[in-house]
This record gives C-alpha cells, structure tokens and sequence, in this order.
C-alpha cells in the first residue's frame, strides 16, 4: 500500500507524514509538495503537486492507493476548483480513499464564512467522488497563541474579539494522529468528525497560559470592528479580516461544538495544559 499526503513542506501535512511513517513505515509513505526541494528533510519520496495544476497530480497520485488532501490556503473562491483538481487526479488514479482536512465553523455570519463555506464544498466534492473518504474538521491551532507570546507579555494581555465564548483547541501533533488513524483505519471511512479539545474561553487560555509559561496575563474583550481594524493594520486586509472572522465565530459560539477527537484517535485529546507543555518540550 502507498499512502499521500499534500501541502507535505507544510506544517499540517509535514506533522500527518511524521505519525504515518512512524505506524507504517518511510517506505509506503510519499509526500506532495508544490516545492519538492522544501519537503526533502522528511527523508521520503517527494513528488511535485501545485493545486492549481491538474497535471502536477496525474502524475503525482500514480500507484497511490490513499490519500490524504490538506486544505489549500489560497483565497476561499480558489481553493474549490484546486481542490477539485486533486480530487479528479485521484479518480482518474483509481486512489481508493480520501481523507480531506476540513475545518469547524460557520458557513454564514463572520468574515471567516467564505473559508469554512469552500472547505463545505470540498467536502461534499469528496462525498460524491465516488471513492471512500473520511473528513475531518480541525479546530483551532495552539500553537499560533503560544508562538505569540512574546507580543502578549509585552502587552500583559491577550486581545481580541471572542468575549466569553468558548473553542476547543487542538494542535497539529494531536490533529496528525488522528488523521493517520482515520488514514489507516477502515472503520472510519463515509465519517465527519469534529477534532477539537476541550472547550475554554479566552479568559481560561490565559490562565492556562500563566500556568504552564509563568506569566501573567489577564484577557481583554474588543468589539468585532475594532479587531478587525487592529488585525487588518498589522497583517493587511485579507488576513486581518480573516483573523477577525475566526474570533468572532468564537465570540458567536460557532466554536463550540461536540468533539469526536476521540473516536479518531483512539484516546482522549490531550488538555490545553498538556498542549502548552507539549510546545515547551519541542
């Protein structure tokens, strides 16, 4: 058997290589990149895929029986068709199972609705394929939070617009066993699952945070407007709106969902704790 993983230079798809090599082996595991050069430290074949060329895949998908799609990061009305371009390949491939790295939230009512709504087209794009699939919609990374720390503590705070409501975080390393799992395992396939941990508000995260890092941090309610304005002057319109989307989703309790963390992986997520200590060792 050979499995696949997309976005393999990536850090999602990079971490979904890691645990399947660790189950099955370096042998049966191959990666796909748009830059192959930039996946070559994973010490597997590497071949090359852009999303946005349908040819790339015609030959990168031969004699692959699984694959696993991560979601692209292009603008939310390109990633459909890209998407697609895989999907096609794999039929015409004959890959027999996919499984597509999806994401929790709302399809309308925040600025971040246009990204989960693709994401629901490529679900359902997969669904009728006609090939066996096993979706998974991620919740939020950790990690962002914890990579910014410096800028908190500087701040003394963490800010945005979430209020009171809760999301349950995940990270790439609990996100990449279970998809390895939900790879490997037949009892998964025709299944959606919501792979998120426990849910906690903002207010919680920084004192999880204070916990595991010894700070001390407080947390501070913005309105939706002026997170947006502050994201948009720092990271430009398309990503600061993004940005801003995700937080009011939170804020609105898209976020807090029922979690099959566990049916896919096999054991309980690990805590938001456990998560922080997990960063600090690697």
């Amino acid at each position: 058997m050979k499995v696949a993983v997309t976005l393999a230079s990536g850090q999602l798809g990079s971490a979904i290589i890691k645990a399947l090599i660790a189950k099955i082996g370096k042998n049966q595991v191959l990666g796909i990149a748009r830059t192959p050069e930039k996946a070559e430290h994973l010490g597997i074949e590497i071949r090359k895929g852009d999303y946005n060329n349908r040819s790339d895949f015609d030959v990168a998908l031969q004699g692959v029986d699984q694959l696993v799609i991560v979601s692209g990061m292009d603008e939310p009305q390109k990633r459909i068709q890209q998407h697609r371009n895989v999907i096609e390949a794999a039929k015409k491939n004959a890959v027999q199972k996919i499984v597509y790295t999806s994401i929790i939230g709302a399809e309308e009512g925040t600025a971040f609705s246009p990204v989960v709504k693709s994401n629901r087209q490529t679900e359902e794009d997969i669904k009728t394929s006609g090939l066996e699939y096993v979706i998974g919609r991620n919740g939020i990374y950790i990690e962002p939070d914890l990579e910014y720390l410096d800028n908190y503590i500087q701040a003394g705070e963490i800010s945005n617009c979430a209020g009171n409501g809760k999301v349950g975080y995940t990270s790439r390393a609990e996100l990449a066993m279970a998809y390895a799992n939900m790879l490997l395992e037949e009892k998964h396939n025709g299944q959606t699952y919501n792979l998120n941990g426990q849910a906690i508000t903002q207010s919680q995260l920084a004192d999880y945070i204070n916990q595991a890092f010894r700070t001390n941090l407080t947390f501070k309610d913005l309105s939706v407007t002026d997170y947006q304005k502050e994201r948009q002057a720092a990271l430009g319109d398309f990503l600061g709106t993004i940005i801003a989307g995700i937080y009011e989703g939170i804020r609105k309790g898209v976020n807090e969902v029922p979690s099959d963390f566990e049916k896919a992986a096999g054991r309980p997520h690990l805590s938001p704790l456990e998560m922080m200590k997990h960063f600090q060792q690697n």
